[in-house]
C-alpha cells in the first residue's frame, strides 16, 4: 500500500513545556547566534504549532514561559542584541552590503535602532567601494566588457545598485568611474 505524501500520518508533536521549551532555546542557540527577538520568534512558531494541533493547550501561559526564558538567557549571556548586532554588521561589511541593507536586516531582527547606529559608527565603511566591489562580482557599470556596453546598460545597472541598498549618489559615483576589469 503506497499513501501519497498527504495522506501520511505525521507523528504528534512532542508536548510544550517550560523545560521543553528551555531545550530547544538551548538548542537553538547552539547552532546560531540570535537576537531576543528572533529567538522569541522561533519559540513562538513552537507554541503555535503545537497549540494548532491541541486546541486545549493555552498559549498565552507558553508565551508567559517564553519571555521567562528570554529573561534568564539574557542574564545569563547567552542571548544578546549588541553581541549578535555586532557580529551581522561585521558579516555584511565583509560581503559588501551597503548601510541601508545592514540596517533594515537588523531592524527586521528586532535589534534597536539606535544600537544599529553604535554598531555601523564603530565601523569603517567605505561606501563607494563596496558597491565597487560590488559591481565588479556582478560586472556591471565600469566592469562591463567594453565601454559601449556600460552606457548602453546604464539604467540597468543603476536599477542594480540602487535594489542592493546603495545610495544613489554613491550609485552615479560607481557608474561614472572609469575602471579596469
Amino acid at each position: 500500500m503506497n499513501l501519497s505524501t498527504s495522506e501520511k500520518k505525521r507523528k504528534p508533536l512532542k508536548k510544550i513545556t517550560k523545560t521543553r521549551l528551555q531545550n530547544i532555546g538551548l538548542y537553538y542557540l547552539q547552532r546560531f547566534e540570535s537576537s531576543v527577538h528572533n529567538l522569541r520568534s522561533v519559540l513562538r512558531r513552537r507554541v503555535d504549532r503545537y497549540a494548532f494541533e491541541n486546541k486545549e493547550f493555552d498559549k498565552l501561559e507558553a508565551y508567559g514561559w517564553i519571555e521567562d526564558l528570554l529573561e534568564d538567557f539574557s542574564k545569563k549571556n547567552y542571548v544578546s542584541d549588541e553581541r549578535y548586532g555586532a557580529l551581522k554588521v561585521r558579516d555584511y561589511i565583509e560581503s559588501n552590503k551597503p548601510v541601508r541593507y545592514i540596517k533594515n536586516k537588523l531592524k527586521t531582527k528586532g535589534i534597536d535602532e539606535k544600537n544599529i547606529d553604535a554598531l555601523i559608527e564603530n565601523e569603517n565603511i567605505d561606501e563607494v567601494q563596496m558597491a565597487l566591489n560590488f559591481a565588479k562580482k556582478k560586472k556591471i557599470g565600469p566592469f562591463r566588457e567594453n565601454e559601449d556596453a556600460a552606457a548602453q546598460n546604464r539604467q540597468k545597472d543603476m536599477a542594480t545598485l540602487l535594489r542592493a541598498g546603495f545610495e544613489y549618489d554613491v550609485v552615479c559615483n560607481v557608474l561614472s568611474a572609469n575602471f579596469d576589469a
